[in-house]
């Protein structure tokens, strides 16, 4: 059984900066590079240098950014049998500010991610057979998404939806064919319209999730750790301390991690302390992929920091 990821697949232009500008400021920056990025092929990245068995589904351009992107895809082992060449479009780029302190700003063009449709869930249906846990994100059009989540959840395979970024479509159309939604704080505000500050007001959003349909809702705090929401019960796990760098893929490092420890037989609990140890690895480097750790660096990172 293999983890399936559905979703896009950028070219990060990074560019480092001492802070992120106010509107109408130019500020001068530095460190100038392109990484291989885009949600999809992030987790796909994830899942693969922890072990698990990867393909992903989803499209580039017919340019030398969409063969980067699958050649990076391909030396990780990632199967990229259905990543589709798109000749009318280019590759799908994100403009990326990251300040001193880690933060970022990100201005993504979908390219080929906006034009993946009816073909690309054919794809997608094929593989769903021999697959254990669908991986989805919203940088490809929102209705491919929902077609793809309900078609797994018909499949009984386990879908997990990270909703970023939060587009511009009801997403609780289709919550009854999501088996874990996972917001970070933005993210969770926008799809309820309740602050989530603070692990108290996380605890209030997915509540008000879980009342939209949502079954069990993991929101990402960052520096305040992660707050899971079930059916049975809601709790509070914390951050592990790290000295961060850059926090570009942290969210996409956290759904990779989940999904292989979800896959690999862990309680959900189990599965968010590796998840978060994932992401709390991938913040000390910079860049997408080449921040996302491996099973081992995981497993003695874990070690250290019980």
């Amino acid at each position: 059984m293999s983890i399936l990821v559905f979703g896009s697949l950028n070219m990060d232009l990074v560019v480092q900066s001492p802070y992120l500008p106010q509107p109408g400021e130019t500020l001068t920056g530095r460190n100038f590079g392109t990484v291989s990025g885009g949600k999809g092929a992030n987790q796909a990245v994830a899942v693969a240098r922890q072990g698990a068995a990867v393909k992903m589904v989803g499209r580039v351009g017919a340019d030398a950014f969409g063969q980067q992107l699958r050649q990076a895809l391909s030396t990780d082992h990632v199967s990229i049998d259905s990543v589709q060449i798109d000749a009318e479009t280019h590759t799908g780029i994100a403009a990326i500010a990251v300040a001193d302190t880690g933060n970022n700003h990100i201005i993504i063009v979908p390219g080929a991610n906006g034009r993946v449709g009816e073909t690309d869930l054919q794809r997608l249906q094929i593989h769903l057979t021999t697959a254990q846990i669908l991986l989805l994100q919203c940088e490809i059009p929102p209705v491919i998404v929902a077609q793809a989540a309900q078609a797994a959840h018909a499949a009984g395979v386990r879908v997990l939806l990270d909703p970023a970024p939060v587009p511009d479509f009801d997403l609780k159309s289709f919550y009854s064919a999501i088996d874990m939604l996972t917001p970070n704080q933005v993210e969770a505000a926008q799809l309820t319209g309740l602050p989530v500050t603070t692990v108290d007001e996380a605890a209030a959003a997915i509540a008000q999730l879980q009342k939209d349909g949502a079954a069990t809702v993991i929101v990402k705090l960052g520096a305040q750790g992660v707050c899971c929401g079930t059916p049975e019960e809601t709790f509070h796990l914390p951050a592990f301390a790290v000295s961060v760098v850059d926090t570009v893929a942290a969210g996409d490092a956290f759904n990779g991690g989940l999904a292989v420890a979800l896959s690999a037989g862990k309680s959900l609990r189990e599965a968010v302390i590796w998840a978060s140890a994932t992401a709390a690895l991938s913040v000390t480097k910079s860049g997408a992929q080449p921040s996302l750790p491996t099973r081992s660096q995981v497993a003695e990172f874990l070690q250290e920091n019980r």
